[in-house]
């Protein structure tokens, strides 16, 4: 299936599209992945860039932008062609994501809580191990979740974060659901949930919890919960430094009962998923990339007097720029290199050098991203500052990359070297 294109350039008064940040022949994608992706990139340019400064001064939710992801079929990218979507790999995902990430983060980083409700239950559920009543049932299940978002447009969100250990793996998640006849009662809260009042489900990690069990993160379900169900809310107020069209306030579940038929994996399955699919984890990077490569372009097109809002000046005839923008181009290339080995190697048991690489592409995207923007704030000079331009929103967005959960850039460092020192039950003793 190729993606349809929902809006031409020329209709959106834009003669010239941006050059892909990968270039299809360069990085060897196919023709079917080159369209998802050009899709993704001309919305971007087109579409939603002129949205973002006001989704970001507004800290509102970029519904239009899911609407026309919805009539470009980018809502159901991940999900399986039989079942009506585009059926796109986890590296054709990520660089779609990273092409809308350069034109508004808030947009991409909500777009991934969104898509991995299909990517974790699609294609990466189906590299995992579950017997043959198991996998029918879990294809029974996950054909009605993609149905609503195939032919309704319907929103999935991915609450992850609860304040302690639990979203980086640490430790059991403190929402519980308690098994009753016909599926379960859900309590607990997510902290930092974005998409919350705006989704129409929460793919919400809970610890299922017996009787008199004790709670172990083996024990962890994916459950679609309705927004509609009673018991749940979403509180607080969300005025952010960065990636404020997120709308990531407070979602509490107090005694809301979920239907066995609402499970996004069988039981077991994302315990296996975290312990044998890490890239998993990796899918929020995209989005960095894409601010990166927006930081990149917005100086080179200032500093040739070609930026719009800005006077026709030239700037580029200075070595000092020049030499910023080459330091810029490098970095970039840098985060690029590893970011793309990281996505494109993304499976089932990946070897212990991939899961490190995976952590190096996560630092590197996350920190990097700003590290750029830092820099072109400084080569572009005052103007920048100036909220009327979209660089000062691309330095806030990207300053958040590092915080992410669950893997955060000092959770990266950390496992990065003591998994590099140290093989699995090795001590000092």
């Amino acid at each position: 299936m190729t993606a349809p294109v929902s809006r031409s350039a020329a209709s959106a008064g834009t003669s010239v599209l941006d050059p892909p940040i990968f270039d299809p022949g360069a990085f060897r994608l196919d023709d079917e992945q080159a369209a998802i992706i050009a899709t993704a990139r001309e919305l971007g340019q087109t579409v939603f860039a002129g949205r973002a400064a006001a989704y970001d001064r507004d800290a509102t939710f970029p519904t239009e932008n899911y609407r026309d992801m919805h009539r470009a079929g980018l809502l159901g990218i991940a999900i399986p062609r039989k079942h009506g979507g585009l059926g796109a790999s986890y590296q054709t995902y990520a660089l779609a994501a990273a092409e809308i990430g350069r034109y508004c983060g808030a947009t991409a980083l909500t777009w991934n809580m969104h898509v991995c409700s299909t990517l974790w239950s699609g294609p990466l559920a189906d590299d995992l191990d579950m017997d043959t009543t198991t996998r029918a049932e879990h294809e029974r299940r996950r054909a009605v979740h993609y149905k609503r978002i195939v032919d309704d447009g319907a929103i999935y969100s991915q609450p992850f974060s609860e304040g302690g250990a639990a979203a980086a793996g640490g430790v059991a998640f403190g929402t519980e659901a308690r098994p009753v006849k016909g599926g379960w009662i859900v309590n607990g809260k997510k902290i930092f949930a974005s998409l919350s009042g705006h989704a129409d489900y929460y793919g919400a990690l809970c610890t299922e919890l017996a009787e008199g069990e004790k709670a172990s993160r083996r024990n962890t379900l994916y459950l679609a919960i309705s927004a509609k169900a009673d018991g749940v809310s979403v509180v607080g107020d969300w005025d952010p430094l960065g990636m404020r069209g997120t709308v990531s306030r407070t979602l509490l579940f107090k005694d809301a009962f979920v239907p066995e038929d609402a499970a996004l994996m069988p039981r077991g399955v994302y315990f296996q998923a975290a312990m044998r699919w890490p890239h998993m984890f990796l899918t929020l990077s995209p989005s960095y990339v894409g601010l990166a490569q927006g930081a990149y372009d917005f100086t080179v097109r200032y500093l040739r007097g070609e930026m719009p809002g800005t006077p026709p000046v030239k700037r580029r005839m200075y070595p000092t720029k020049q030499i910023a923008v080459a330091q810029m181009q490098i970095k970039l290339e840098q985060i690029k290199a590893i970011w793309f080995q990281a996505i494109t190697e993304a499976c089932a048991n990946p070897t212990k050098e991939q899961v490190l690489r995976a952590y190096a592409a996560q630092y590197s995207a996350m920190e990097g991203a700003n590290e750029i923007a830092t820099l072109a704030i400084r080569t572009c000079g005052g103007q920048a500052m100036l909220k009327s331009l979209a660089l000062e929103r691309i330095y806030r967005d990207s300053r958040c990359g590092s915080l992410m959960l669950p893997w955060t850039a000092e959770l990266c460092l950390d496992r990065i070297g003591r998994e590099a020192l140290y093989e699995t039950g090795e001590t000092d003793d």
